[in-house]
């Protein structure tokens, strides 16, 4: 499960001495006891392997937003910094889809769906995260739907 290694990598990075990893690894297992806080009360749960890249998924996307905002604002050691947080956040995360295998996967779904217009676009993009939401940027995948449905 990715939750245990991200606890692994916690001890390894507090016997090495690692303080930066250290600081994003603790923080990544605070922003999941936060989301398992959260679902609490929640009626359903999700499996916890899903709900890691959940969290870890908006983190990264949390950052990069921070790192675009700190280069525009001309402060390149906070973008820095911020990039070495999104390194050790990624190194979690399973192995994403790239763009070929996003367009096949968006393609096969449509067929199968048998959408060809841009209102059937929910659809594709309901069915994509469900088939592949751990292992797919949906930013990115959004974008590549409006494209093929255009």
């Amino acid at each position: 499960m990715i939750r245990d290694s991200i606890k692994a990598a916690q001890l390894t990075a507090m016997k090495s001495g690692d303080k930066e990893r250290l600081a994003a690894v603790r923080l990544i297992l605070a922003k999941i006891k936060d989301k398992d806080i959260e679902l609490r009360t929640a009626a359903t749960q999700p499996d916890d392997d899903t709900l890691v890249v959940d969290v870890l998924q908006k983190m990264v996307k949390q950052r990069r937003e921070s790192i675009a905002m700190y280069e525009q604002g001309g402060r390149p050691e906070l973008a820095a910094a911020e990039a070495a947080e999104v390194a050790v956040i990624e190194s979690f995360l399973p192995q994403q889809m790239s763009e070929e295998e996003t367009k096949a996967a968006i393609e096969a779904i449509k067929a199968e769906l048998g959408v060809s217009d841009i209102k059937g676009m929910g659809k594709v993009i309901a069915e994509l995260k469900a088939r592949h939401g751990s292992v797919i940027d949906m930013g990115k995948a959004s974008g590549l739907v409006k494209a093929s449905l255009a």
